[in-house]
């Protein structure tokens, strides 16, 4: 059994040797680069996150215009009346908007990227 003593010099010498390590230039170089990768790691989650919810607005629209189809059918048909055939439209256009608009923010955030990318200095890289 390690006494009180005994852990409190063990707890002081790994805070002090947590100091040292924190001076070195090695220990600056790894934050920085853990920095850098989470930053990057995070960006192309964010892209992938708009990414994946437009494919799926696109769907859901692609539902839409499947149901709006089959209620202007009926409506054809004098079974349905046309408050369904604008409800299909209206949600259909809605996620054809969500879907094409999670794109556009995809593509802005990339060209944005790409841009701020090509004015840091080639030494920088």
């Amino acid at each position: 059994m390690v006494n009180l003593s005994t852990a409190r010099k063990l707890s002081l010498l790994a805070k002090f040797g947590l100091r040292q390590v924190q001076q070195t230039r090695s220990w600056g170089a790894f934050l920085r680069a853990g920095r850098i990768t989470a930053t990057h790691v995070g960006r192309i989650l964010h892209q992938l996150w708009l990414e994946v919810t437009g494919f799926v607005f696109l769907v859901l629209a692609g539902i839409g215009g499947v149901a709006l189809f089959r209620e202007y059918t009926q409506y054809q048909g004098g079974k349905a009346n046309p408050s369904r055939i604008v409800a299909a439209i209206c949600f259909t256009l809605m996620f054809v908007w969500f879907g094409v608009n999670s794109f556009w923010k995809t593509r802005k955030k990339d060209r944005a990227l790409n841009q701020k990318d090509s004015e840091v200095p080639q030494r920088l890289r």
